[in-house]
């Protein structure tokens, strides 16, 4: 492998890149667009264009495409090439900045959610030049975003990028008040630590449900799960090893910060972390390290499941958002500093996140909302679907004392005696960390831990940017006219907290008693997708999207049906399957075992009355039985699933039809299923076993 500098970003045309093939002025004129968000002529575009074409050209590229994130949680693209006709019958190598700006996909096929018609097919992509282009596969990758002919919204980055428009302006207006004149822009920076399972290819292939639904809709418990802990970032095996370097070399080339690697704590379970990034880039590479994630297995003999919840009764998969905000001077706005209780600055961004999540509460829960993630949030593994905020023991008492206008001392960095000699002592952390909390204060960010391992990160951070624009709107009109921006300041700080400080725990939310006194806090208990987008056309959600200009109230509509649809699709897909498995292969593979157990019975009994049949025949009495049970419930699955065509009309009945009703009844075949397997010899049945997948790589 090259030295790590030399691979890092070669395969992209990043900064590094456009000042040695850009004129200066073309450059400048690009620069001014990535950062101040200046618009870009079409002339230096078309410098851009045939500059990109070169370089892709070099790097083996024969087409490019727009790439994009529509409302299908996974990206796509449409390949043309560079080839154009020179009228001898032979072609030459073009790319205008007309290619390069705009795109035309078909957006007829695409979830719209009502706002287009299957008949109005044109679309639009349009380029995003503060995401950098790539070459990958023998084409150029340009990152975009997509909207429809008429110009609503179709994808997730667009609301994404307006998003960070608004909480940069509303922040820049709060720092020129208190004196950082300087500060022209704010960036939110994201970090997603990215959870996924790998399992030994010929294994999964043999599995419908991993490869319709990228879940086991069927599997008993393994002897063994994740009970030792001795997985957890235990000696990561040899195969493992060679798939995770071959990864870590893939992202590196496309400029992607790999950084960390582990095994987490189920079985075949690792992590990957990068370090944090602008939000849309950060958005950008997580959708590309999933993608080459799975290439990447493929190569090893390997599958990488990224699925919430791939294996029942071991630790699901989520992705951990690190959530911050800086100047363009460098200044991270959520470091506390060393003494916390005197920096405004620190305490009125804290102020507004901390009220933001507690008035929008319903749409960061809504935001991790999916099929898969339904089986994670709220057991043992995961964040419970309750939101609330830990800030940790010092920040927690700085935030009381703010409160009850009590004197604050803080604990500082204390010293950690190891009591060995050879130990170096160090300073430990002013507060642990809760990995319990679903919106935790780590230091100098905020890791929200509750995004399901295939979400698209867009969505969260989107709506994250836009609740804490908003605070910083009215903190901002609070505060302009004040003839004491300190004073004024601290009273509005003091406020806030008072009013806001239910949403803060900094104790264990698995706990039981937790539920309860959430409910007494006023918190919400969104428990399921159906549950969650119930709320997500409240006139105060609506209205927050509209001022802010991220969507119309159409366009949310749109979300909203979009989201329901896929969630219905996503159960209706599963229950198929299950019925699918069910009545083609372990329904004949359970009957034929029972009918050998009643071949061996009757055999022994023909040899002599003295030998005991007793293990047969109790075998061939569970197993009857529960056959019949197996069966009965098969038959309710299917009638469930045709009767939910009565519900299809209206979204939220249709998805909360299956949550409770087809989703309970696969969970009862599921019972009886599993429970065969344990009493049905291997060569029998017909799947690989949980113990089999789970510890063969």
């Amino acid at each position: 492998m090259a030295k790590v500098p030399e691979l890092f970003g070669n395969m992209v045309f990043n900064d590094q890149t456009m000042q040695e093939r850009l004129p200066k002025s073309t450059y400048k004129a690009l620069k001014k667009t990535i950062q101040n968000g200046e618009p870009l002529d079409l002339s230096v575009a078309n410098v851009v264009a045939s500059a990109m074409k070169d370089w892709a050209v070099e790097k083996g590229c024969t087409h490019y495409t727009h790439w994009f994130q529509p409302m299908t949680g996974v990206t796509a693209e449409k390949h043309d090439s560079f080839i154009s006709p020179s009228g001898d019958g032979q072609v030459i190598m073009e790319f205008s900045g007309k290619e390069l700006v705009k795109g035309e996909p078909d957006a007829s096929s695409f979830p719209s959610g009502g706002i287009r018609a299957t008949f109005e097919a044109r679309g639009y992509t349009t380029w995003d030049p503060t995401s950098y282009a790539f070459a990958k596969d023998g084409t150029l990758y340009i990152p975009t975003a997509f909207c429809s002919y008429t110009g609503e919204v179709l994808d997730k980055k667009t609301p994404l990028l307006r998003s960070m428009e608004r909480i940069s302006t509303e922040a820049v207006k709060i720092l020129h008040l208190l004196g950082k004149t300087d500060v022209t822009r704010v960036t939110t920076t994201v970090g997603p630590e990215q959870e996924y399972f790998l399992i030994d290819k010929d294994l999964y292939d043999q599995r419908e449900d991993l490869i319709y639904t990228g879940r086991t809709l069927f599997g008993a418990k393994a002897p063994k799960g994740q009970e030792l802990d001795d997985h957890y970032f235990g000696a990561i095996k040899t195969r493992v090893s060679a798939y995770m370097r071959d990864l870590d070399e893939e992202l590196w080339k496309l400029g992607i910060l790999a950084k960390t690697k582990h095994n987490e704590v189920a079985p075949s379970q690792h992590e990957l972390a990068p370090i944090f990034s602008t939000t849309n880039i950060a958005t950008d590479h997580n959708e590309l390290t999933m993608e080459v994630m799975k290439k990447t297995a493929e190569k090893h003999g390997l599958v990488c499941l990224l699925h919430e919840k791939p294996f029942a009764g071991v630790n699901g998969s989520g992705k951990h958002n690190n959530w911050s905000i800086s100047t363009n001077k460098g200044e991270n706005l959520l470091d506390p500093g060393k003494e916390p209780e005197k920096n405004t600055q620190f305490l009125i961004f804290l102020a507004a996140i901390v009220k933001a999540v507690h008035e929008y509460q319903d749409l960061l829960r809504i935001t991790v909302a999916s099929a898969g993630n339904d089986h994670r949030l709220g057991a043992n593994e995961a964040p419970p679907a309750i939101i609330s905020m830990y800030l940790g023991d010092d920040l927690g008492a700085l935030v009381d004392a703010i409160i009850n206008d009590k004197e604050y001392v803080s604990k500082g960095k204390v010293e950690m005696k190891t009591g060995v000699d050879v130990l170096p002592d160090f300073k430990k952390d002013n507060s642990d960390r809760n990995r319990t909390s679903p919106f935790a204060f780590t230091g100098n960010k905020f890791e929200f831990r509750a995004l399901g391992s295939s979400l698209n990160i867009a969505c969260p951070n989107y709506m994250l940017n836009t609740m804490v624009a908003e605070e910083l709107s009215k903190f901002y009109d609070e505060l302009k006219d004040a003839a004491d921006i300190e004073s004024a300041a601290k009273a509005l700080i003091k406020k806030t907290f008072t009013e806001h400080q239910n949403i803060i725990f900094n104790g264990n939310n698995y706990a039981p008693e937790w539920v309860d006194e959430a409910e007494k806090r006023g918190l919400l208990n969104l428990k399921s997708l159906p549950d969650a987008m119930a709320r997500f056309l409240d006139e105060k959600n609506v209205n927050l999207f509209v001022k802010n200009k991220i969507c119309s109230s159409e366009e949310l509509r749109a979300r909203y049906e979009i989201e329901l649809e896929n969630y219905s699709k996503e159960i209706n897909i599963e229950a198929l399957t299950m019925i699918d498995m069910a009545k083609k292969k372990i329904i004949p593979a359970v009957s034929a075992y029972v009918r050998e157990m009643t071949d061996t019975a009757l055999a022994k009994k023909t040899l002599s009355d003295a030998i005991p049949t007793d293990v047969e025949e109790e075998l061939v009495t569970s197993l009857s039985n529960k056959l019949v049970c197996f069966n009965k419930k098969t038959s309710e699955l299917e009638d469930a699933v045709i009767k939910a065509a009565e519900y299809s009309d209206d979204g939220l009945a249709y998805a909360k039809y299956y949550r409770e009703t087809v989703f309970a009844i696969m969970q009862e075949l599921r019972a009886v299923g599993d429970s065969m397997e344990t009493e049905t010899a291997s060569e029998y049945w017909p799947y690989p076993s949980y113990g089999e997948m789970l510890f063969s790589v």
